[in-house]
């Protein structure tokens, strides 16, 4: 019997090693234009990738699923860590109304359908879930297990479900900017907003 688990356990890292996930990094965006250091998980799911808009210096990591039937926007710099879901339509709703009718019927009422713009230098903890009709401001942080739906502003913390604003990322940035100046001049709202902390 030691021997058998022996040999399942070097079976399983031999196998591991040629399917474990990587980082692919992104020349073009999927309309065929060029971007720059993008990368995005081996394990990530993109349905419908034409709908799905991205720029230079994006990290999509490990283990997302990102639904794309309606537009999605994701601008420079966006970090989308592990788990995230990115959907564009959910049925949550009308799979109850049509119950068995459900497949037969193409224009559901009841679904929920819109595009997603997420802004430049955002990051979206784990396991958050971004609805449909949802607009997040440049420089945001979404908190791990955050249900976003809505508008949300420039610089915002966002958590909770449903996720609420719960804080500025510029209070944040102004305490470490001032405990290491040397960051100012890589600080990205140094590039467009002279009102920067």
């Amino acid at each position: 019997m030691k021997l058998f688990t022996k040999i399942i356990l070097r079976l399983r890292i031999q196998i591991t090693r040629f399917i474990k996930p990587v980082m692919l990094h992104q020349k073009h965006n999927f309309q065929g234009d060029k971007i720059k250091n993008t990368r995005i998980g081996s394990s990530t799911f993109i349905d419908h990738p034409r709908n799905l808009f991205i720029s230079d210096n994006i990290y999509i990591g490990h283990h997302n699923y990102i639904e794309a039937s309606h537009i999605i926007t994701i601008e420079e710099g966006v970090q989308i860590t592990n788990f995230v879901s990115i959907t564009t339509h959910s049925s949550h709703h009308s799979i109850r109304l049509y119950g068995k009718n459900y497949t037969s019927i193409s224009n559901r009422l009841g679904n929920l359908e819109g595009s997603i713009h997420i802004g430049s230098y955002t990051f979206i903890g784990p396991y958050a879930l971004i609805m449909p009709n949802t607009s997040i401001g440049k420089g945001s942080i979404i908190c791990a297990y955050s249900y976003v739906k809505g508008e949300f502003p420039d610089d915002s913390i966002i958590a909770g479900n449903p996720a609420q604003i719960i804080g500025n990322t510029k209070d944040k940035d102004r305490k470490l900017l001032e405990q290491y100046p040397e960051l100012q001049q890589y600080y990205y709202r140094n590039e467009s907003d002279c009102s920067c902390p």
